[in-house]
């Protein structure tokens, strides 16, 4: 026989062999903790067990035994702790064991004579006893504080860290606990689930999605989305309870060693019952949440771990008769189930603090200022609190006279730092200062105007390495318009001010937006602008930077290839090379849903856009959508910077919402009913506002729902993808999402975070309402300065179809600009 052939049958053969070793654990293998390198690995090296030192470290030092996603972050597993001779033993009689170094058994997997032959760790992180047939026992059944995908979590199940536990309820309730008690947090399924459950499992899908699935749903109902959803990469997403009490989602890039949180159960972590231990009180410093004591009546437990909590260095026992109430303000003590029932009384704040001090019983008491006239007395013997100055509540804790108040903070440091400084070093000091500043400017000064070109070179890199690390980079007016030429490549115009082409000292594309009619300062202009830059997401244009100089205020945004949605909806036959299919199409309006729902929910500040139209969607090289001109209503309108709503912005006609014409406020619901348009047009191809004889002359929408109503799906879509292959199902979705956009009462409209879901078919619909007709005006297509306090005007404007709309930012060269079809409305 031919050796050559062999070779590779005997190569084959070896690594077969190598993954079936990497993959089975055979009887009598075992881990020490002494040797951490030593692992049982997944067969694609995915997971491994082995053994880590704990953390923090002990004297004398400890080990635990855990699985590991690759590069040692997160543990998805863990056994009980061992001493440095300690071991973990897949013993033949077919139980798996954690020993001490002295031999007693801290922890096994209860499998004793059960026939089990074999273990494995699987690639999805899941360690399984087998014996010949099936699987006996599995670490996904008997989860320690986190759970991954493909592992379902059931009634049966909890999860704990610490004191605090977390399980799934047969009614589909998520509930967190501490102490197996005081429930603080508890999450109902979605007030649309209509259903009582039979065996509910929760899971967490790879994408990044929380949900709970049943026999009685027809589609799994969806807990929370990862702030990553649905990003691609090789991502490992994972729900962790944490030591603090918190439920979180993270997500960690393979061999990264680190994880990014991406969700978290309780968004404020003070509210965590017993956060900061007995009598602790919870605040923050900056965005972190800090433990104190009530006040200096109390000392630390621990002086070395501020969440063991406080207690009082007089024992009330010990002042029997000389008790009084210290006062805590915008404090509130945290009170849950089983206590709320029993502790709640309704008195006014001064009978809260008598009550508690004249009752041997009470401990503290929480006087609630948000008009339910609500009082806790606390009798339990561990007390947790809050505060803030954003809380409407007055606390007060029993303690033995005389009060001892906390001081201010910055009394605190005043104290510490305080020395006194010679008057004759502080002069020395700011004379010597004011010279070495004059010198060292002069020949700064003097070396910048022989090294001009130098200088140059060296902003255009800076400026790169600047707009590399995400923070919006400060170009001068020269600078542009010698990237665009002295601004000759005009890609379009829009409400907001023309935009060009653009190629920058790195060589990158760019579309530099002019804007026009702004009236803000130049603090107040880039305070909007680092707002702008601030909102990161694949659906949304980045900003690259910006020109604050003068009277001229610029924007430059990354360049999209491919231009705006309009110039591939609205196509004439010469340019049927444009006609997008459907699943370009579905994939644009969902992808244009993720962008606004992040602005309008997962924002600092919720963004309303103001202008949402195909103009205002553009098209990268793939074909990805991407929402344009968001954030600018604010430059233009300035006197609408405090407000959650607009009363003063800028739209376009047959995208207006029905609130902008009768003088009411504007909100996010505004943006939903635009995007219902925009949604429609999508699944038809046609202009919501032309008036065509095939419809009988009737106002778009409406026609479009007698279609719909007749079952007629068809009809509606796009005549020019008849030939084409249509996800009919996903139209029909569409179609019903648009009519629920465009309901004329916003509170009618679902929010933005409901539509994705909707168009995704993770939530059910009911049919919508008819939408009803609403009457718009139009000046021939030319952009309008109106009055919001002049309706009648508007309303007895002639109504004529506009001229085909621009896009308002940055398409392809070549793009003539057209007439703008939009209103600016002001106060």
């Amino acid at each position: 026989m031919d050796l050559r052939f062999i070779q590779p049958l005997l190569l084959s053969a070896v690594f077969l062999a190598a993954i079936s070793a990497a993959a089975t654990i055979s009887p009598g293998s075992t881990l020490l903790a002494s040797n951490t390198n030593q692992t049982w690995s997944s067969p694609s090296n995915i997971f491994s067990l082995h053994f880590l030192p704990s953390n923090p470290q002990t004297s004398p030092p400890s080990f635990y035994a855990a699985i590991v996603y690759s590069g040692g972050t997160p543990v998805i597993w863990s056994a009980g702790t061992v001493d440095s001779a300690g071991s973990l033993q897949f013993l033949s009689t077919g139980v798996l064991h954690l020993v001490n170094g002295s031999g007693s058994i801290v922890w096994d997997s209860g499998t004793s004579n059960r026939g089990v032959s074999s273990a494995s760790l699987q690639d999805d992180g899941s360690l399984v006893l087998s014996n010949a047939t099936s699987t006996v026992w599995s670490t996904f059944d008997h989860p320690t504080d986190t759970i991954v995908p493909s592992q379902n979590f059931t009634t049966g199940m909890v999860l704990r860290s610490g004191s605090y536990s977390f399980n799934l309820l047969s009614t589909g309730n998520l509930t967190l606990k501490w102490n197996d008690s005081t429930v603080y947090w508890n999450q109902g399924l979605n007030a649309t689930v209509n259903a009582s459950l039979a065996s509910p499992v929760l899971g967490l899908q790879s994408i990044g999605l929380l949900q709970i699935s049943d026999s009685n749903l027809k589609s799994p109902a969806v807990v929370a989305y990862s702030s990553d959803y649905a990003e691609a990469g090789d991502i490992l997403r994972y729900l962790k309870l944490e030591s603090d009490g918190n439920l979180r989602i993270y997500s960690s890039s393979r061999s990264s060693g680190s994880s990014t949180q991406r969700w978290a159960a309780v968004e404020d972590q003070c509210e965590v019952f017993a956060y900061c231990g007995n009598y602790g009180i919870c605040s923050y410093n900056d965005s972190n949440p800090v433990c104190g004591c009530p006040s200096e009546n109390f000392e630390m437990a621990d002086p070395n771990d501020s969440r063991k909590g406080c207690k009082r260095k007089v024992d009330l026992e010990d002042c029997p008769g000389s008790a009084t109430m210290l006062q805590l303000d915008h404090a509130q003590f945290l009170t849950y189930l089983p206590e709320l029932s029993s502790e709640i009384f309704f008195i006014g704040i001064s009978a809260c603090r008598g009550n508690c001090l004249s009752s041997s019983s009470c401990l503290a008491s929480t006087s609630l200022s948000d008009g339910t006239g609500q009082c806790y007395i606390k009798t339990s013997r561990f007390i947790g609190g809050y505060q803030s100055p954003a809380l409407p509540s007055t606390s007060y804790v029993k303690v033995c006279g005389p009060v001892a108040p906390n001081p201010p903070a910055s009394l605190e440091a005043g104290k510490k730092n305080r020395w006194r400084v010679p008057a004759w070093v502080v002069v020395l000091v700011v004379l010597g200062t004011i010279l070495g500043l004059f010198a060292f400017e002069g020949g700064l000064w003097f070396w910048c105007c022989r090294n001009r070109t130098i200088l140059g070179g060296l902003s255009a890199q800076y400026a790169l390495l600047e707009y590399a690390s995400g923070a919006p980079v400060q170009f001068s007016y020269k600078d542009l318009q010698r990237s665009t030429k002295g601004f000759k490549e005009k890609l379009g115009a829009g409400g907001f001010g023309a935009v060009y082409r653009g190629i920058l000292a790195n060589k990158t594309v760019v579309a530099v937006k002019q804007l026009e009619g702004i009236e803000q300062g130049e603090k107040q202009f880039r305070m909007e602008v680092a707002t702008i830059s601030s909102t990161h997401h694949l659906n949304l244009v980045r900003l690259i930077g910006f020109c604050s100089e003068g009277r001229h205020r610029l924007l430059v945004y990354e360049f999209m290839k491919n231009g705006s949605l309009d110039n591939f909806l609205f196509v004439t036959e010469e340019q049927s090379g444009k006609l997008l299919n459907w699943e370009y199409r579905f994939n644009i309006a969902l992808g244009t849903a993720r962008g606004i729902t992040y602005l309008h929910e997962e924002c600092r500040d919720c963004i309303v856009h103001c202008d949402i139209k195909p103009e205002n969607i553009l098209l990268d090289e793939n074909y990805i959508a991407k929402v344009s001109d968001f954030g600018l209503a604010k430059l233009i309108n300035p006197k609408d910077h405090r407000h959650r709503t607009l009363t003063s912005v800028r739209g376009t006609r047959g995208y207006l919402a029905p609130e902008w014409l009768a003088n009411l406020p504007i909100t996010s619901k505004s943006d939903v009913y635009s995007y219902g348009m925009v949604l429609l047009e999508i699944v038809s191809g046609r202009r919501n506002f032309d008036v065509l004889d095939d419809r009988n002359r009737k106002k778009f929408s409406n026609w479009a729902y007698e279609e719909f109503e007749k079952g007629n799906i068809r009809g509606i879509i796009d005549k020019r993808l008849n030939d084409q292959e249509i996800d009919m199902e996903q139209v029909k979705r569409a179609i019903q999402v648009s009519f629920w956009c465009i309901q004329e009462q916003p509170s009618q409209r679902p929010t933005m975070g409901k539509v994705v879901q909707m168009l995704e078919g993770i939530t059910e619909m009911e049919k919508p309402p008819a939408p009803k007709s609403t009457t718009e005006g139009s000046v021939s297509g030319t952009s309008t300065y109106l009055s919001s306090n002049n309706a009648s005007t508007f309303s007895a404007v002639a109504a004529s179809p506009p001229g085909q709309s621009s896009s308002s930012s940055f398409q392809t060269s070549g793009v003539p600009s057209q007439t703008s079809g939009e209103f600016e409305i002001a106060e």
